[in-house]
């Protein structure tokens, strides 16, 4: 193998890693916002409601008024 197909196919690698992170980082955004709207909807008060995102390492500031993900 020559070294500019030795860099090519690391570049190639490279591209491939960061977007499994970029697809990997954006599902992780769309669950945490799941959870953080289910557990709204479930909590008995704004109190209930931070110290349930707490356990799950959420946190509420990125809540709406309404309950949904802000982002």
């Amino acid at each position: 193998m020559t070294l500019i197909n030795q860099t090519t196919n690391l570049r190639d690698a490279q591209g491939e890693f960061g977007a499994a992170r970029a697809a990997e980082k954006a599902a992780c955004a769309k669950q945490n916002a799941q959870a953080r709207h289910t557990v709204a909807g479930h909590a008995l008060d704004a109190a209930d409601c931070d110290y349930l995102l707490q356990m799950l390492g959420l946190d509420a500031a990125s809540l709406g008024p309404d309950g949904l993900a802000k982002d």
